[in-house]
């Protein structure tokens, strides 16, 4: 069965992820482990932790089927050594927040470079930030997420995903999120099933479908190879559900956190429904 469940909120404490993922009738789900807007946060208090564990426990939630995401403001590929070093230490203390949790799958963008570095040194860059957290860490996973490319974001094509974990010394402790809208928005087709399964090819030959270890499922409100990141409801925008059927009834793709980040969350409950049973549970959408 596939493992699948939207991005939830923590605002009323961490387990709140995980209650309000069981409601939604999800069986995985992403979250944060801290405001994704700070750069500091208080460490999780042993209270917290309970609550989170006897969350998963009561709703049958496995660790390998939650996806954390890290802080937005964290930039990996940063040029500047001194604000690089911040965002590496900041970067650490959420691989020990996915720890403390006793989970293992911590998403992150891989930032930019915003001119300061050509791409090949900024990528350089982020690999040798993983290199630190996991060498400061036990078993957290890290895990790219792929990129619409805007500016000078890094992380756009399968190439610079391969390179990252090509030039880190710890690559099995390194895989990544496709995230669809990012991917459509970047150049790869997903509005048809054969334009899907070409990407996936290229990503399979590239990067290794061993080191996919999650997916956003996000509809595209803009058009394939725009830049622009710009998530939709699935079936509101230019991929459409024909793909996110595909996704969600191939096995390729069973044992890795399949998580919705779009933007209408009173759709989430039949999304939900509709890739985890089939079309006939999500008439609503």
């Amino acid at each position: 069965m596939h493992i699948i469940g939207p991005h939830t909120s923590i605002a009323k404490g961490v387990h709140n992820a995980a209650e309000e993922a069981a409601r939604l009738g999800a069986n995985g789900f992403g979250m944060f482990t801290k405001n994704q807007r700070q750069w500091h946060a208080k460490p999780l208090e042993q209270a917290q932790i309970r609550l989170f564990q006897e969350s998963l426990e009561r709703h049958g939630f496995k660790a390998d089927g939650i996806l954390v995401h890290d802080s937005y403001l964290i930039n990996l590929a940063h040029g500047d050594e001194e604000t690089w070093q911040k965002a590496v230490g900041a970067f650490i203390d959420e691989v020990e927040r996915v720890e403390a949790l006793s989970l293992k799958l911590l998403n992150f963008h891989p930032g930019a470079h915003l001119g300061l570095l050509d791409p090949p040194a900024a990528l350089k860059r982020v690999a040798s930030a993983l290199d630190r957290a996991i060498e400061e860490s036990a078993w957290a996973h890290l895990v790219i997420e792929n990129t619409s490319g805007a500016g000078t974001t890094l992380g756009s094509s399968f190439e610079q995903l391969a390179q990252i974990i090509e030039y880190s010394r710890y690559p099995d402790r390194i895989g990544c999120c496709l995230d669809t809208c990012h991917a459509h928005a970047a150049g790869y087709d997903l509005s048809t099933i054969e334009g899907f399964e070409t990407a996936i090819a290229r990503f399979d030959a590239l990067v290794g479908l061993d080191k996919l270890w999650g997916m956003h499922l996000n509809d595209a409100k803009s058009e394939c190879g725009s830049r622009l990141d710009r998530h939709a409801s699935l079936g509101h925008g230019t991929i459409g559900w024909a793909t996110f059927d595909h996704i969600a009834s191939d096995e390729r793709f069973a044992s890795i956190p399949l998580v919705l980040e779009t933007v209408d969350q009173s759709l989430w409950e039949a999304e939900v429904a509709r890739l985890r049973w089939g079309k006939d549970h999500g008439r609503a959408l």
